[in-house]
């Protein structure tokens, strides 16, 4: 950001009459900017920016986005000068949505309890329940519709069952395995998150400490709430410590191409080029939240009296490119040779093309159940590729992983021995660090799954992953619900 105007100092008075669509000015951090010409191109919309128009955004532009975002994004032309932040209002309707989840918006004053307490995932998640922001937890527990497909996930797994073999020696089980070829100690690695700071202020890079002190990997989201360089920094596991990329290709390829220049820069160890939202799902919990904010003022300023309001999630994926097909594989090839992963795989079919095309790696998502209501359950997909195309599970060029539903060390189980290399799980870690629970949390959380994964493959027989194969399951619940249409390719 230019420094022409660095030593211009504006008073809060000033600043207070460019409170419109016509001039928008904004301060972050006692800096004063001109958004007005970057209103309709902000990627929450213009609406967002009107609240804070002639005040105080600090606090609501913390709470979601990296410190340096602001500077990278305006030109030089939009900072204006130095302001004393005594003499701003703050936004009057300012949204819990958008304020720290540990000040704002909790539902039970009680303290959590202690992380001894807490004996499973599932314990994190009822505890962030009482204490996250109202419209925080609606964002993070959302699914789309009628959350069919979300609570299908879970379900799937249910309707898998071991078949435990005895008398085998498994005194020492090893977890360790590698995700596309770095070392980690669990099959199990932290999903791309959007907005982790509504569970705790240093959000992804809270998660990095947590994971690299483990030795689990991490996939950091294109939307994280902390920038990629903080998160590289926030490392306990050295410059080895696996950090992938997670990619959500923008409407204007330039800013794409940015993007992910500048986490090849970083340091990342792989791009995950996410395609199972092309367009953002119709998420009720968290719209119908928004939808009880009077917005009346916003909505006068932008000459849209009535307008529907859109919920975080929309919000954030606006600028999401719709118009991705297989050639953005090679487009992505071009700028890194970086292993690609490819996230959203939802039928055997595009596994197969996945393959065809030399992917390093598929996630089997349906997007945690936030995309499409009534897509299948990714395990049942996994299932699927089991059945009707083997040859992508023993060929080992493209590992497969999965997400959505996992919540037990069974789960994790279950899952590589239907062919799955590690297995992702994006909500239990960013309860796992609310309620104040931070990085200790995360790494209570994890404790809890390596315990269960250990117990689980001894039960089952295995003292390795690579022992854990299909014939160490029962399938047949779930097989009731596999297609029996393959499409011809």
């Amino acid at each position: 950001m230019s420094q022409q105007n660095k030593g211009v100092q504006i008073s809060g008075a000033e600043v207070a009459q460019h409170n419109n669509k016509d001039s928008c000015w904004i301060a972050v951090r006692g800096k004063v900017y001109d958004v007005t010409d970057f209103l309709e191109e902000h990627p929450g919309g213009a609406r967002l920016l009107l609240k804070c128009a002639g005040r105080d955004a600090t606090e609501d532009y913390d709470a979601i986005h990296p410190a340096q975002l602001i500077e990278e994004s305006l030109p030089d032309s939009a900072f204006k000068g130095t302001v004393d932040p005594s003499e701003l209002d703050r936004p009057k309707l300012a949204d819990k949505s958008v304020r720290n989840a540990q000040k704002e918006g909790k539902k039970d004053p009680d303290s959590p309890p202690p992380l001894s307490a807490m004996l499973n995932v599932r314990d994190f998640e009822k505890v962030a329940e009482r204490h996250l922001a109202e419209n925080s937890w609606a964002y993070y527990t959302a699914g789309a519709d009628d959350e069919y497909s979300k609570a299908e996930a879970e379900l799937a797994y249910r309707k898998v069952l071991f078949r435990p073999r005895i008398l085998r020696n498994v005194g020492r089980v090893d977890t360790r395995t590698q995700i596309l070829g770095q070392d980690v100690s669990l099959p199990i690695y932290i999903s791309a998150v959007g907005i982790a700071k509504f569970a705790h202020p240093q959000g992804e890079c809270t998660l990095a400490a947590a994971a690299g002190r483990e030795g689990i990997a991490q996939l950091v989201a294109t939307r994280s709430s902390m920038s990629i360089e903080s998160i590289m920094k926030a490392r306990t596991g050295g410059p080895q410590q696996p950090i992938f990329f997670q990619l959500y290709m923008h409407k204007d390829a330039k800013i794409s191409d940015a993007t992910i220049l500048k986490a090849v820069k970083a340091g990342v160890k792989g791009i995950w080029l996410t395609v199972d939202s092309p367009v953002t799902g119709k998420r009720e919990r968290d719209e119908r939240l928004k939808a009880n904010v009077d917005v009346g003022e916003q909505n006068d300023k932008i000459g849209g009296k009535g307008k529907p309001v859109q919920g975080v999630a929309k919000t954030l994926s606006s600028t999401v490119s719709p118009y991705l097909d297989w050639d953005t594989i090679s487009y992505i090839r071009k700028l890194t040779n970086l292993p690609l992963v490819i996230k959203g795989i939802q039928s055997v079919e595009d596994a197969i093309l996945a393959h065809k095309h030399k992917v390093n790696g598929i996630v089997i998502s349906n997007h945690g159940g936030r995309s499409q209501d009534t897509a299948q359950a990714p395990l049942l997909t996994l299932l699927e590729i089991n059945k009707y195309a083997p040859q992508i599970i023993t060929d080992k060029k493209m590992q497969i992983f999965i997400d959505g539903g996992v919540r037990r060390g069974t789960d994790v189980v279950k899952a590589l021995a239907l062919g799955a290399t590690a297995v992702g799980m994006g909500r239990p870690f960013l309860y796992s660090m609310s309620s104040g629970y931070g990085e200790a949390g995360t790494r209570r959380m994890i404790e809890i799954m390596r315990e269960e994964i250990e117990q689980n493959m001894a039960l089952v027989g295995a003292t390795k992953i690579s022992e854990l194969r299909r014939e160490l399951l029962n399938t047949s619940r779930l097989e009731r619900d596999l297609t029996t249409f393959i499409a011809k390719l």
